[in-house]
């Protein structure tokens, strides 16, 4: 007799959570993109990584919902359905800050370095720049998750993987553009570089949740990909001309539950209405 293979619930919201956080800042840029077709562009990877998030959502309610311990541990949570079942709403509406696992570098607003606050002007080398370090990874997790002993989520990898190649060319196409273009681009992508990439160290740091995945089959052990990764960085970098930052200082632990001052006011507005009525049925 075979066993069907799963990931754990918390590897799976690890990977949802990346999405959907990701997928919620870039949405941020719909109706004020700097040209159309880049309003199009954004919102468009933004319905990717949602609906990336809501595979990830569903196959991780379908295992809590089919485990009486797990089912407890989410029993807490509003918005359940009426027979107390957990669903993808449950998960992406009523999890406080703590209880999300998703990299620091994601929640962090589009504002770079030099505006002082959250509430600064929106600068779009900061977002091509996090969604190049972000889709860099994800084209070599997707591809080894391909090959995961959870078949559903290797199902969800080979969709997953088509769009973020997408996402990487088109983050990629315009850090180069930046990089490579006038002074002020230039600078504005060699800022947003300087302030990110040292946030990309926590792509390597272990967690639990991996640790499992990766003994039993499911999922990877993300150190593994860091040469790979910093080698496709690399190779971007010198065609954009510009210069990788050390990678130095404090370590961000999102995947961790342990997340900056932004996570919180992401949160609100993205739950707000859901939040406001736990009951409605959509």
């Amino acid at each position: 007799m075979t066993t069907t293979a799963h990931a754990p619930v918390d590897y799976l919201l690890h990977l949802a959570d990346n999405a959907l956080v990701l997928g919620q800042r870039n949405a941020e840029w719909c109706g004020h993109g700097p040209i159309l077709e880049e309003d199009l562009a954004l919102a468009n990877n933004s319905l990717d990584l949602l609906g990336q998030a809501r595979l990830l959502y569903q196959h991780a309610a379908a295992l809590i919902n089919d485990d009486a311990d797990q089912a407890r541990r989410f029993a807490h949570l509003k918005g359940a359905r009426q027979d107390g079942r957990i669903t993808e709403d449950t998960l992406a509406y009523f999890r406080d800050v703590a209880e999300f696992r998703n990299h620091t570098l994601l929640e962090l607003p589009h504002s770079g370095p030099l505006a002082g606050t959250a509430s600064g002007d929106r600068d779009y080398a900061t977002t091509i720049t996090r969604n190049f370090l972000y889709s860099t990874l994800m084209v070599l997790v997707w591809d080894r998750l391909q090959s995961s002993a959870d078949a559903q989520l290797a199902a969800i990898a080979a969709k997953s993987i088509k769009e973020t190649r997408y996402h990487l060319r088109h983050a990629s196409d315009w850090l180069v553009r930046f990089g490579d273009g006038t002074t002020e681009s230039h600078a504005r992508a060699q800022a947003a570089l300087d302030h990110l990439l040292p946030y990309a160290q926590e792509f390597w740091i272990g967690s639990e949740a991996e640790a499992q995945a990766a003994k039993g089959g499911t999922g990877i052990d993300a150190a593994s990909l860091q040469a790979d990764w910093s080698a496709l960085l690399d190779d971007t970098l010198n065609e954009a001309t510009l210069q990788r930052p050390a990678g130095q200082g404090y370590v961000p632990q999102g995947k961790l539950g342990v997340h900056s001052e932004h996570m919180g006011f992401l949160l609100a507005e993205m739950q707000s209405l859901a939040r406001a009525h736990p009951a409605a049925v959509w």
